[in-house]
């Protein structure tokens, strides 16, 4: 997609260089640019990478190289001059006043105020901001978010999907930021690992298919102005690890790939060519392991095969702290063996002085090369140029007040509503009619619960909830549907064991938020609750339908049969009125597994071949009414 001025050549001299040096444009533009006091900014002293990097001192090239968590500057932004910082982002959600949540205007003013700090260092180079905008960007209060990428797996459609990526853009670069680490194109084997939603499915071309479309929903077909960098990630076989081999805490997040170099080609490094074939930005490294080797150090992995085989010339950025898991005796050992493996930017994210530091000594010392330095930096000027930051580097204001809009939320509603997996429909109870003057409980955890609905990764890293942003939950759509209409609703929430009574019964339940591996589950059962609620319901009305709410497949043998309908819809995000255009037939359901149904926990891992293995139901399994 083409930005409002000509693409500059990365050698090219850029037109705000150019303005800058001329003393009759330049008085031209004093008025303008005394009323736009908020995105003033002294000029780049350098116009090309090559200049770029001519001038820089290695102290600035390592600065470059580093990513903070910005909460570790809000008090001391004149540190991203003095330091010559390349890069910010925003940790685990941390927005505005470095706590989670803001406006979309709020975000924006934080980011021009980043970047017109960073621009006064010695060469003025600008920030490049990440953020993780997952699904939607989720970070921002009245944003629209989408289903997890579980659940635009289930759509099958890629279309849909770059579609709802290019709404993100749009979104994102509302509130000024211009780097997203996504999608993931983790292709996940074990349910029970606390990510499985991050990834479009359990087999490569799904993976491959989602993300080369969400790259391109990012991007556009080049990179410019109004393109948001992406990320693939995370590199590489991070959904390929072995049950309790996780790191701390975690049974299977951050553990060990157990495989043969055949399977991980095979399953884990498609979707990666497939992404750098759709020009990805930026690569981030895995925090995980391939038989016993933090991927963080890697050579073979993202040197050889990265970088050489698949001829990547992009960012390659470590994950959170992810430097300090490699094997070494210090800092700076560890930092070493990273860059050397290949990284690029390293995500600090909190003591950026001493990463800078140890770019620096170890580069004197002669253990990292210079040039290995210059190869970094240069792929993150190469991004900042072809990003056109140098021409503009403040936010895009068109974007922001459509931010959460109407129009960006019918497409979030088309999303979910394609992605609802029909599992059972047992005398074609649905869909419903919304004039059949029938009497409908809904109850359950999540039928009026926004953050529930969201998932994790919502507003903050974990997730919570209560609403916590701006959107339609079940309850409040089916409430909209069936307004004026003959059909009476009644709500019973979570207390199902009451004195009421139905024709039709809705249950609305399932996992609640958690991110990474903090939602590692060894079990997959649904609560107590959950299942004495679905009990409940179903044993007070006529005909009984379970819609599960959850970021994988969970063991649902005995409430499968207890329902008379039941429906996967995993994390669907703010725009709960999808769910109920196929509830109410406005859609039909079209949604496919995009992973296989255990029968029991015992089966896991269990994936699409699996030929000794009996699942629930099998990869690809779908009702269509």
């Amino acid at each position: 997609m083409a930005g409002p001025r000509a693409a500059t050549a990365r050698s090219g001299r850029s037109p705000w260089f150019a303005a800058a040096c001329s003393a009759t444009v330049g008085a031209l533009l004093l008025p303008l640019l005394a009323a736009a006091a908020p995105t003033a900014a002294a000029a780049p002293r350098c116009d090309s990478t090559e200049d770029c990097l001519a001038q820089m001192t290695l102290e600035e090239k390592a600065g470059q190289m580093t990513q903070v968590n910005h909460p570790n500057v809000m008090d001391n932004k004149e540190a991203l001059a003095e330091y010559g910082i390349g890069s910010l982002l925003s940790g685990g959600g941390a927005g505005p006043g470095g706590e989670a949540g803001g406006t979309a205007s709020e975000w924006a003013d934080m980011y021009d105020e980043y970047q017109r700090a960073a621009m006064k260092s010695r060469l003025g180079i600008p920030l490049i901001y990440g953020v993780d905008a997952v699904h939607g960007h989720s970070n921002v209060e009245g944003a629209t978010i989408f289903p997890h990428n579980i659940g635009l797996g289930a759509t099958r459609n890629p279309w849909l999907v770059r579609k709802a990526q290019n709404i993100t853009r749009k979104e994102v670069l509302g509130t000024g930021i211009d780097w997203n680490f996504a999608p993931a194109v983790s292709v996940p084997r074990d349910d029970r690992w606390g990510r499985t939603y991050e990834g479009f499915g359990e087999v490569p071309w799904l993976a491959s298919s989602m993300g080369r479309a969400s790259v391109r929903g990012f991007q556009g077909y080049r990179l410019d102005s109004e393109s948001v960098a992406a990320t693939a990630k995370h590199y590489v076989a991070d959904g390929g690890t072995t049950w309790g081999t996780g790191e701390g805490d975690y049974q299977i997040d951050q553990g060990n790939a157990q495989m043969s170099e055949r399977e991980l080609r095979r399953i884990h490094l498609p979707p990666y060519r497939a992404a750098i074939r759709a020009d990805v930005a930026s690569v981030m490294i895995s925090f995980s392991s391939w038989n016993g080797l933090k991927m963080h150090q890697h050579e073979y992995l993202v040197n050889d095969v990265l970088k050489g085989e698949l001829d990547y010339d992009g960012v390659v950025i470590s994950d959170w702290a992810g430097v300090r898991q490699v094997e070494g005796d210090s800092y700076a050992e560890k930092l070493r063996k990273s860059i050397n493996a290949g990284l690029d930017m390293i995500m600090v994210p909190n003591d950026y002085k001493q990463n800078i530091d140890a770019i620096v000594s170890e580069v004197r010392a002669g253990r990292i090369s210079e040039k290995r330095i210059n190869d970094a930096v240069r792929r993150i000027l190469d991004l900042k140029f072809d990003m056109e930051l140098f021409e503009e580097p403040f936010t895009d204001r068109r974007y922001t007040d459509d931010v959460g809009s109407a129009k960006h939320r019918r497409v979030a509603r088309e999303a979910v509503a394609q992605s609802q997996v029909l599992l059972k429909n047992d005398g074609n109870v649905l869909p419903l009619s919304r004039k059949s003057g029938k009497d409908i409980v809904v109850g359950g955890k999540t039928a009026d619960n926004l953050g529930y609905q969201m998932g994790g990764w919502s507003i903050t890293w974990q997730g919570s909830g209560g609403d916590t942003t701006e959107g339609t939950t079940f309850w409040e759509a089916i409430q909209a549907e069936t307004e004026g209409t003959r059909t009476d609703v009644e709500f019973v929430g979570t207390e199902t064991g009451g004195d009421y009574s139905g024709d039709i019964g809705i249950w609305v339940g399932g996992e609640t938020p958690y991110a990474e591996g903090f939602g590692d589950d060894g079990d997959l059962q649904l609560s107590e609750a959950d299942t004495r609620q679905l009990n409940d319901i179903c044993s007070k009305t006529d005909v009984c339908i379970a819609m599960l709410v959850s970021g994988r497949p969970m063991i649902i043998n005995e409430e499968l049969k207890t329902a008379d309908a039941f429906v996967a819809s995993w994390l669907p995000g703010t725009e709960g009125a999808g769910m109920t255009d196929v509830v109410f037939g406005h859609e039909r359901f079209r949604g496919r597994l995009p992973v296989t149904w255990p029968s029991s926990v015992d089966q896991q891992p269990i994936n699409l071949g699996d030929h000794r293995k009996d699942p629930l139901f099998r990869y690809g399994y779908g009702l269509r009414r």
